[in-house]
């Protein structure tokens, strides 16, 4: 069995490949030749007596696929609460609290043949890609193909996947209007990657900046509370989010004038809008402007099943609104493929882990 860090990852898993094994695990999903289950999340009354209101939670998601051929299970061991940043915006963080002022999330691969588990993997830069990549796909099926502008909500590090990934699939973009609560972020931000893309990364200083005049608008934060005012949408304008309750918190980067003016909605997973009751998604439904049936899933969308935008003025959503185990089957499969060709990581003994008695 193989134990891989970040940096193994890091080494081979390329933007190129993360997306693509994606797609197939999505389309995998849809016909059926793929399971997941819904992303749980349990706290527990432990807290950190540094960080008054952070406190133990333990999550887990888990799935595979059969191109994969293996089944994964992530969970994250975290310490986790709300901070709240210059001008009162509330944002959810994880504090690194295990030894050495680290992190534990990891991902453990199972042969679906064999049983057995295949590899043990840091799950930081996987969960960096596969986001970013997901978001990227509903762009690439779904913004309009001569989009010149666009707007990024956050400059962290999922918001530097979302950049790479959006640009990946829109190279036509020109110029990215950059937007967070703190100013020296934002321009920071907006400094290092118009150096590392040769693109026109700007900084911009009032949220509406990084809506109007754009034709894609990224969510990418751990907002609490919706990014922009939908009223500022534009005709043509796709948009993307990665944030919506989950169960546990009612957060949210997107009003419901945005849900509400959307011309085609579409989701990461049908089955998290009600296992974690997102009330953004449903929203339209709710409010009798849109059908429940009306809302696809990307699975859905890539394989043709469902229609994209009917028109260059159409509003379209992509809500990326949960993680999937199933996400770390097919990108962890990959990398654990081009790691092993590379010598990369540590091996431990298989045995170590098998039983000779029934479980």
């Amino acid at each position: 069995m193989r134990i891989l860090s970040n940096e193994d990852v890091q080494q081979v898993l390329t933007l190129e490949e993360c997306i693509e094994a994606l797609e197939v695990a999505y389309k995998e999903y849809t016909l059926g030749k793929a399971a997941n289950r819904p992303r749980n999340h349990t706290y527990f009354p432990v807290m950190d007596e540094r960080f008054p209101g952070f406190q133990f939670r333990f999550k887990s998601q888990e799935g595979g696929n059969i191109t994969s051929g293996v089944w994964a299970l992530r969970i994250t061991s975290d310490m986790v609460g709300t901070e709240t940043l210059a001008g009162g915006v509330k944002r959810r963080r994880l504090l690194p609290v295990a030894s050495g002022n680290r992190y534990c999330g990891l991902v453990t691969l199972y042969s679906l043949h064999h049983l057995e588990p295949l590899a043990i993997i840091h799950d930081s830069y996987m969960q960096k890609m596969r986001v970013g990549a997901t978001s990227a796909l509903g762009i690439r099926a779904l913004a309009n193909p001569d989009a010149r502008v666009a707007g990024l909500f956050g400059s962290g590090w999922q918001a530097s996947s979302h950049l790479e990934y959006m640009l990946l699939v829109r190279p036509s973009i020109e110029e990215v209007r950059v937007y967070s609560p703190t100013k020296d972020n934002r321009e920071r931000f907006a400094k290092e990657w118009s150096e590392r893309t040769g693109k026109r990364i700007i900084a911009v200083d009032h949220p509406r900046d990084a809506v109007q005049g754009c034709q894609i608008v990224t969510c990418a934060t751990a907002a609490y509370d919706p990014c922009f005012d939908g009223r500022w949408l534009e005709p043509g304008t796709h948009v993307t989010s990665i944030t919506s309750p989950d169960g546990t918190a009612n957060r949210r980067e997107l009003d419901d004038t945005t849900f509400d003016r959307a011309d085609k909605i579409v989701v990461f997973s049908r089955e998290q809008i009600h296992h974690d009751n997102q009330i953004d998604i449903l929203g339209p439904v709710e409010r009798g402007l849109k059908n429940y049936e009306d809302i696809g899933e990307i699975g859905e969308l890539l394989l043709g099943r469902i229609g994209g935008r009917t028109s260059p003025e159409d509003i379209t959503i992509f809500a990326n609104n949960t993680g999937m185990g199933l996400q770390f089957a097919a990108v962890g499969a990959r990398v654990l493929e081009l790691a092993e060709a590379r010598g990369l990581g540590h091996e431990v003994p298989t045995e170590w882990f098998l039983e000779a008695t029934s479980p």
